[in-house]
Formats: structure tokens, sequence, C-alpha cells
């Protein structure tokens, strides 16, 4: 799996050109599926903002407002009713996982649950663009302060890659640099701090940030 993990999504023309690569052609030839399963984990999100992100509403213009050929939903939560023989040719059908942000524990715990955990080694091809929770969920923690699922057991999620992400660096008053740097402090493993202009790369375990804005690299 090739993965382009984002902050606010594809928001300006090097991330959407490093997207365009990976995929391996214009957005607008390939198929995505949207999976808002975070958004149901964090109390700023809800029904509101989950039809936002499937109805690519404007503030969603980076993300599933991209013009993809085709746009559908993949909700983890109802997977494990269905059975994998419905579900996992969607997935392989797909060129393009779009993974929303909310809560990156209970993303993870669903991942899980669902068994699309299991199948993302065998996704070689496929592109998971990740925003804030989506991109944090590969890491192998996220740190407690952006913990907001009540059932979450701690802080650890799939740990795909070996580094943390703090998102959206000064973009909110609890996101600034000096905060980056506390949290940085705390999480045991390399780390990087990224705004919304900022997206982190990885093909093959080569890491590469992609960037026209702000970032931070932590050494543990």
């Amino acid at each position: 799996m090739k993965l382009l993990l984002t902050s606010g999504g594809v928001t300006n023309p090097t991330i959407h050109a490093a997207l365009e690569r990976l995929l391996g052609r214009p957005v607008g030839q390939c198929s995505a599926l949207v999976v808002p399963t975070a958004q149901w984990g964090h109390p700023a999100c809800g029904p509101d903002s989950v039809r936002g992100l499937v109805a690519a509403d404007p503030v969603f213009r980076g993300f599933t407002g991209l013009g993809w050929a085709s746009l559908g939903v993949l909700e983890l939560t109802a997977l494990p009713t269905i059975g994998a023989d419905r579900w996992v040719p969607w997935v392989r059908d797909a060129d393009v996982l779009l993974v929303d942000g909310g809560d990156a524990t209970y993303l993870a715990h669903w991942l899980r649950e669902s068994g699309l955990a299991d199948l993302l080694p065998t996704l070689a091809d496929t592109v998971w663009v990740g925003v804030s929770a989506g991109s944090m969920v590969m890491t192998p923690r996220i740190g407690a302060d952006f913990v907001q699922w009540p059932g979450a057991p701690d802080d650890r999620t799939l740990g795909v890659v070996d580094f943390a992400i703090f998102p959206h660096l000064e973009a909110f008053p609890d996101n600034s640099r000096a905060d980056a740097e506390r949290w940085a402090a705390d999480i045991g493993v390399p780390s990087y701090a990224i705004d919304e202009q900022t997206a982190i790369q990885v093909v093959d375990g080569a890491v590469e940030v992609v960037s026209e804005g702000t970032w931070l690299a932590f050494e543990p």
C-alpha cells in the first residue's frame, strides 16, 4: 500500500502532484472509497460533518471533492455484519481509500474489527490518503491528548509506519509549535508535526515530506 498522510487533505499543487504520481494517472480516472468511520468516535463530529464529507462539500474540496471518476462510501462499522465476500472486492477494485479524520483510536479499533487492517498488506497498488486521524491511525501511537473516544484502552494505533504525526500545526490554539514540542518529547518514537499544507508520503518504507507549508521533525 502507498500512503499519503496529510493533515488537511490535498490542499496544494505539490501534494496533488504527489497523489497523481502514486496513483499513476489523473485523479479523474480513478475510483475512490471514502471511510468516514473515525468521525463517529470524536465528539466534535457527527451527522452533519459526515454528510459534508460524503457530499464533497466545499470544505472537503481537497479530499472527496477532487473530481474522482467514482466515489463510494466504506463504513467500517457495517463490514462485520455483511461478510468479507461482499466488501473485500469493493476495496480491491478501488484505486484509493480516502480515510477521514476524527478519533484515531476509534478508527484503529474498527479497522481491526472489520478485517480491513488484515487486508491492507495485500493492497500493494492501492493508495491510502489520510486526513488527520486518518493519517495518525497508521502510526504506533498518537499521544493521550489526541484520544477523544471514551472506549480507547490507550493511545496505540496500527503501527504501519514507525513514526508519529502531530497534525494541524498552528491551525488551532492547542496545536502550536510549543504544543508539538511537548507532545514529541513524550511520544517515544520519531515524529513529525505537519500543517495543512504538508503531507508525508510513504512508499516501500521510504518516507518523503511533501510540503508547501511548515513542518517539524523530532527524534525521540
